[in-house]
């Protein structure tokens, strides 16, 4: 590594950020996961800006050359705009700018929220739950005037929006987190210099391939006779979740987790978002459950579908932003 990294420039070492926005901070940490390769990352790289583990502000970043850093891994998606500003600053300071985890790539699970309006999500935060106690009914302003001066805050916009719908972005790593061993191999590569050619559709860290070619467990060929949920039952072990009746998002689901769900007896959840060339993950896995369903009639599979709760949550858990549907219109 040392050597591809003389040719970086300064001291040698390339420059690396990561920004967190709208997202759990489960990415920050699953960087950290990538264990001893750690200290080989510090050999060859200085870290610039990473905000969950040191003191940069945003002047620091300002202050930088454009293109000053060489990689910077954005993680969480766009919801106000502090956040579209900062991917823009970013943007513009990176030589190269990758959307890292589920909700930079495809909105994750914030963008579920994007079926409310701003309103609905404001009456449920302030004003409607039970804990709170907001007799004046206030909300934040964008603009507020104190005895300090006026006070100003980030707007709160409409949706959640992916990193690609802001900025132009260079490669995408999925996952909610994406997985150490996936990270480490597209960092070695990044620094080896043998990432595909940049395009913003382009996931490393990550296979073409479903989850299901490389879940282990045994395909039956049986139809689904009932959906059930996972605090319902328990799993038979070895079986295929998704034919015993559990909604299993494997085979509308990039792999490169290393069926890490399945394996633990839980379905796949569907964050490494949708699998070869689908581009609505809802759309395909509906697809999936409809040639396997045991149902002769379309009342019965109405009925059957019917016991699904929540569809656009088990659907469209990660990828709300990515999809057709995008959110309320």
């Amino acid at each position: 590594m040392s050597e591809k990294t003389d040719k970086a420039g300064g001291n040698g070492k390339l420059k690396i950020g990561m920004y967190w926005a709208a997202s759990c901070g489960g990415c920050d940490i699953s960087l950290l996961e990538i264990g001893p390769h750690i200290l080989e990352l510090i050999e060859v790289a200085d870290v610039v800006l990473w905000p969950c583990a040191a003191d940069f502000k945003y002047q620091d970043v300002v202050n930088y050359p454009d293109q000053f850093i060489d990689v910077c891994f954005f993680n969480g998606g766009v919801r106000n705009s502090e956040q579209e500003e900062i991917a823009r600053l970013l943007r513009r300071k990176s030589k190269t700018l990758i959307a890292y985890g589920a909700c930079a790539t495809d909105g994750g699970i914030p963008a579920l929220a994007n079926t409310k309006t701003v309103e609905g999500i404001f009456a449920a935060s302030y004003h409607d739950c039970p804990s709170l106690d907001n007799p004046a009914h206030v909300e934040p302003q964008p603009i507020t005037q104190s005895e300090y001066g006026e006070l100003e805050i980030p707007r709160f916009y409409p949706q959640v929006l992916r990193l690609s719908d802001v900025v132009e972005v260079d490669y995408q790593i999925p996952g909610c987190p994406p997985q150490a061993e996936r990270v480490w191999e597209a960092i070695l590569a990044l620094v080896g210099g043998q990432l595909p050619a940049r395009n913003s559709a382009v996931k490393v860290a990550c296979f073409d391939k479903s989850v299901c070619d490389e879940c282990p467990r045994e395909k039956r060929k049986v139809k689904i006779k009932e959906f059930k949920r996972p605090h319902e039952a328990m799993a038979e072990a070895e079986w295929c979740l998704l034919e015993q009746g559990f909604i299993c998002m494997g085979p509308a689901t990039r792999s490169g987790c290393g069926a890490l769900c399945v394996k633990a007896n839980l379905p796949c959840r569907g964050c490494y978002g949708p699998s070869g060339e689908a581009q609505d993950q809802g759309a395909a896995m509906i697809g999936a459950l409809g040639s396997i369903l045991d149902a002769s009639t379309e009342e019965r599979a109405r009925e059957m579908i019917d016991h699904i709760v929540d569809p656009v949550g088990t659907f469209y858990r990660f990828t709300m932003a990515s999809s057709d549907l995008k959110g309320r219109r």
